[in-house]
């Protein structure tokens, strides 16, 4: 019996061993990206001219005067163009699978992702028609 649990420990090592072999060339792009990495954030500390001033170190925000109240009010149009940004960036984002998989998935695959394109393109001419867009 114990002949038989010490192939199987033997197997199960050598196993763990091959795994672990197989991921050494990951380790060791890991390693040189790491080290690479420190190398160029040390050598900039070290290297890089240094010459703060009022201005250069004074927080941009945007286009808008960063020495203002935070609590200033702030323009609801920045909100609605962000959003309909985020709708179709993630149309694009749905877009991309379907269009690898073109051949694959026939009439059907194709007037659904019309349907889905249609209700979007709708969605913006609204947005368009309500002025969500104009920027006055």
């Amino acid at each position: 019996m114990s002949d038989g649990s010490q192939v199987q420990e033997a197997v199960q090592s050598s196993a763990y061993l091959s795994f672990l072999t197989e991921y050494l060339p990951i380790v060791f792009l890991l390693g040189i990206a790491l080290v690479i990495s420190l190398a160029f954030l040390v050598m900039a500390k070290i290297f890089a001219p240094s010459s703060p001033d009022a201005e250069k170190i004074s927080t941009y925000e945007c286009g808008f005067n960063a020495f203002d109240d935070s609590r200033m009010k702030f323009d609801v149009r920045f909100y609605l163009v962000a959003i309909l940004f985020i709708i179709f960036d993630l149309e694009v984002a749905f877009l991309f699978p379907w269009a690898v998989s073109l051949d694959q998935i026939g009439v059907y695959g194709w007037s659904v992702v019309m349907l889905f394109l249609a209700e979007l393109a709708i969605g913006l001419v609204y947005a368009w028609k309500k002025g969500a867009l104009d920027w006055e």
